[in-house]
């Protein structure tokens, strides 16, 4: 297993490595060895599952501290566009994103630290997205941001009279009026 840090500290791209034959092919998903040996300690408590169809964009959401999450996510089906933004005030990159394309054929993850927003577009027919998180749901502490935020410009790479957006999603805050707590 390979982890690459992007250009926001504490966003990783993990790489497994992955062992085909005629068969098909065998990966392990995660490995908390491998974490620790990158000093990364997160215990996961909870597996969730989505499935979408081509055009839905999920996001941007987050939890607020002292329930924020953790999450490491990961397409099984399909090809999706995750984006997270760092919503931690004091940081050199606060309200930067960063966007990465995971697919089921790349098998690549993304590791998503608290004190971050999170989203995606699906660019294939159907995706299956999957990600544990460190932190269990509190619909209490959910919060979201406007996912087409003009002072967050992200380029989700879906077409805007293509877009699936939920009427929750919609209702979302600006970024600048979003509420956070989490800090650097």
């Amino acid at each position: 297993m390979k982890i690459f840090e992007t250009k926001i500290p504490g966003l990783l791209i993990v790489e497994p490595r992955v062992f085909a034959d005629e068969r098909g092919y065998f990966f392990e998903s995660y490995s908390q060895k491998s974490f620790a040996t990158r000093q990364i300690d997160t215990v996961f408590v909870q597996d969730n599952e989505s499935k979408s169809v081509k055009g839905v964009i999920r996001g941007l959401h987050y939890q607020l501290g002292p329930f924020s999450q953790t999450k490491l996510v990961r397409v099984i089906v399909g090809v999706v566009y995750d984006v997270a933004v760092d919503l931690r005030k004091g940081s050199p990159t606060f309200g930067q994103w960063v966007g990465v394309e995971l697919s089921a054929e790349n098998k690549l993850q993304f590791y998503i630290p608290q004190g971050f927003a999170h989203g995606f577009s699906v660019l294939s027919e159907t995706a299956i997205f999957a990600y544990k998180c460190d932190n269990l749901y509190n619909p209490q502490a959910e919060r979201g941001i406007l996912f087409n935020d003009p002072a967050l410009g992200i380029d989700w790479k879906v077409a805007p009279d293509e877009a699936i957006i939920s009427g929750k999603d919609l209702k979302n805050p600006l970024f600048a009026e979003a509420e956070m707590n989490f800090t650097f």
